[in-house]
């Protein structure tokens, strides 16, 4: 028989790495899981994977860290980037770092499952969207490092919730789909306005789309 692929799952929600194993668990062989960028590198490190599922925001520096740390150490591990996040600069920051593909958290299991395949065999995958960024980046018709200065001040977790909030999802929505409560994404929008010196939804939506990071 064929050995299983080993995988390693990557992401600061416990709760969803949780339903990712039950969704892969006699798939593939997950030899590891880790909930920061620190975490991360010492367990890829030990285990040395066949793919690693890595989420993009994580504390310790994110996913970019984790590839600038074993990309060029270890060429042999593959990453699949699994993100709530389609961001233009979060998709070209992995692939620029060295992860083989990029897909969103509202992928099927049937296709993540395909996913992790295809990136263990070294073929690129992104979730359909996604793949225009990618083109559009190397191909030079935007600039992702235009929008590092104001994305700067917020936080990785300050920057989920902007995106969730500009596309018009209600706070309750915001505290589902990030595993937070209410009240966190009160004081983080709050935040987000203040840091950017917007004063309303409406306005945050506006300056979201003019970055294209909806």
């Amino acid at each position: 028989m064929t050995p299983l692929l080993r995988l390693v799952i990557v992401d600061d929600h416990a709760m969803f790495r949780t339903g990712v194993k039950s969704e892969l668990t006699g798939v593939f062989d997950i030899v590891g899981e880790a909930a920061d960028a620190d975490e991360a590198v010492r367990i890829i490190m030990s285990s040395l994977p066949d793919v690693v599922l890595l989420d993009v925001h994580l504390p310790g520096g994110g996913g970019a860290e984790v590839l600038r740390r074993i990309s060029t150490r270890k060429p042999e591990v593959k990453f699949l980037a699994l993100s709530v996040s389609d961001a233009a600069e979060d998709v070209i920051a992995v692939i620029r770092g060295g992860a083989r593909g990029y897909v969103t958290k509202n992928i099927t299991g049937a296709e993540l499952i395909a996913a992790i395949r295809r990136v263990a065999d070294n073929d690129a995958v992104f979730s359909p969207r996604l793949a225009g960024f990618v083109l559009d980046a190397f191909a030079g018709q935007f600039e992702v490092a235009s929008v590092d200065g104001d994305l700067d001040r917020l936080t990785e977790r300050e920057r989920e919730v902007m995106r969730l909030i500009a596309r018009g999802y209600a706070y309750k929505e915001v505290a589902a789909e990030l595993f937070i409560s209410i009240k966190t994404v009160e004081s983080h929008v709050s935040s987000v306005l203040r840091k950017l010196q917007l004063s309303s939804r409406h306005e945050l939506t506006r300056w979201a789309s003019e970055r294209r990071l909806l």
